[in-house]
């Protein structure tokens, strides 16, 4: 007897055919890992194959994977994740897609297939700085439009570039180049000597 996993690899195999990278199913979950050339007809499928028919996104989002596994990976830098669900047959899949070039991230645009993509890639973008190839309107929505860099970036610094506050004299809101001290702080433990002993 087959479980629900292996029958929802069986069909998403049956579905992509050779145009999978790398499927697997642990911690109950099915991941399917296709390359940046597929990614957009493959998505399709799943959405319209009749032994798939994935038809909510429910999330997208971008990873960069420049220290993953304590600096043990040896793949792409930037990745994107996206998990569907098929309300017809009742499983969710998880999708991994990685852009070629880590100077300049670009996979194509899920927004034909799912409409509700647009906010997600636009997350992605300002987060991450991957780029999404037909995406209309690719600006930033959580951070400031003159923000610069992408703050979800391994690379980039926990305090930031620049800083903004309140100018009373201005009477308007100024960045300045960021002010803070790098330092680093060295735990002390300070215990008694009968700490914890009744």
């Amino acid at each position: 007897m087959t479980t629900k996993l292996e029958t929802l690899a069986s069909a998403v195999q049956d579905a992509l055919g050779d145009k999978i990278k790398n499927l697997s199913s642990e911690l109950g979950e099915v991941t399917v890992v296709l390359g940046a050339a597929d990614y957009p007809s493959a998505m399709q499928v799943l959405r319209d194959h009749p032994s798939t028919r994935f038809e909510q996104m429910i999330d997208l989002c971008g990873v960069d994977y420049q220290s993953y596994g304590d600096g043990r990976w040896e793949g792409a830098r930037f990745g994107v994740v996206v998990h569907l669900m098929s309300i017809t047959h009742n499983w969710r899949l998880r999708v991994r897609t990685f852009a070629p070039d880590d100077d300049m991230p670009l996979v194509a645009s899920l927004i034909p297939v799912w409409p509700a993509a647009n906010w997600y890639e636009r997350e992605a973008f300002d987060l991450f700085g991957i780029l999404f190839e037909g995406h209309d309107d690719l600006r930033r929505i959580l951070t400031d439009y003159g923000f610069i860099g992408h703050p979800f970036r391994k690379d980039f610094p926990v305090s930031g570039y620049v800083e903004m506050r309140y100018d009373p004299e201005q009477k308007r809101v100024i960045y300045q180049p960021v002010t803070i001290e790098p330092r680093e702080n060295v735990p002390r433990i300070i215990r008694e000597e009968n700490y914890g002993v009744r």
